[in-house]
């Protein structure tokens, strides 16, 4: 087995670059993996590519194998699949997916990763953590048969929410964002579109997903009398806010956070972490994903595409080929 693998580093805050990283040598039970993808969130990794987590959140923000600490030098990352090229039998050979940084290859406990089902190619079980992310928020929705449902903020993990609702019979989804180029995809996942002004009001439910102060405002403005806003953006060291006066006591209205490090209060004496990942995985049997990935880049690109994302460069999810 090779010692050393090249992984990618916040070197500090808007600077990344490919560096060599030391391989451990692997011990009883753990699995080496040969990376084949690994995806890019928009959301929490721009983030903390940005240098935007703040400090008393340093501990709680750590990714599964990151090394380093905030703000950088730090790997950071947890869309990784990739082939088990040594290990327990029972994994050897298998595509897996793992909660891991951007990195050619991995040493990890055989319990870190989860075997990609058959019928779920291996570009697309990048995805896995997002849906994951998206099981736990409508596990503290609890959306109901018939709900009338508005998703604002069309990125990876409202898509993936708002492809989820639209399984619920009778259920009214719009996904809300202000680029009209979010309307194909919205039909692509079987669901409604509007630009924010357009959305239909009176909702039972809003799970906002944009991270931004204006679709806040406007997801509580969607709510029906006693609905529940589900929030699961996360807005690192930027202090939003939130507008708590015209109708929103009178209407009696709720704000919920939602966050994938827990598994759901609802869900949590029956579930493991392990079994959430595996009904992702299971998700991902369906095609319609597939629109959440809208760009390929190889390994060696990630420093200037990581800049390019940070600036504002449109599109969903970017996929890195190993």
């Amino acid at each position: 087995m090779p010692s050393t693998a090249r992984a990618f580093r916040v070197l500090e805050p808007g600077r990344g670059a490919l560096v060599d990283v030391a391989l451990p040598e692997p011990g009883p039970g753990d699995v080496v993996v040969a990376t084949r993808h690994s995806a890019i969130s928009r959301g929490t990794e721009l983030l903390v590519f940005r240098g935007g987590v703040p400090a008393s959140q340093y501990g709680v923000m750590r990714a599964p194998f990151q090394h380093g600490e905030f703000p950088g030098p730090v790997t950071y990352g947890y869309l990784a699949v990739g082939t088990v090229e040594d290990g327990p039998a029972s994994l050897r050979g298998r595509e897996v997916f793992c909660l891991h940084p951007h990195q050619t290859r991995f040493v990890v406990p055989g319990s870190a990763v989860s075997v990609v089902p058959d019928g779920v190619p291996a570009s697309r079980a990048v995805l896995a953590g997002t849906v994951e992310t998206a099981v736990n928020a409508l596990w503290d929705a609890a959306p109901r048969v018939g709900d009338r449902v508005a998703v604002v903020g069309a990125g990876m993990v409202g898509c993936a929410v708002a492809a989820l609702l639209a399984g619920i019979p009778g259920a009214r989804v719009e996904l809300v964002d202000v680029d009209a180029d979010r309307a194909p995809v919205a039909d692509a996942l079987g669901v409604g579109f509007a630009r924010p002004d357009d959305a239909a009001a009176g909702c039972d439910l809003v799970v906002h997903a944009s991270a931004t102060e204006a679709g806040l405002a406007r997801s509580l403005e969607l709510l029906g009398v006693e609905g529940e806003l589900v929030e699961l953006s996360w807005y690192g060291d930027r202090t939003p806010r939130v507008p708590l006066g015209e109708g929103f006591h009178s209407g009696r209205l709720a704000i919920r956070a939602s966050q994938v490090g827990r598994v759901s209060p609802s869900r949590r004496a029956r579930w493991t972490h392990a079994d959430r990942m595996a009904l992702a995985l299971r998700l991902l049997t369906d095609p319609r994903f597939d629109v959440l990935i809208t760009e390929t880049v190889p390994f060696d690109a990630l420093p200037a595409t990581m800049v390019r994302l940070a600036d504002g460069a449109p599109g969903l999810g970017v996929r890195v080929d190993y």
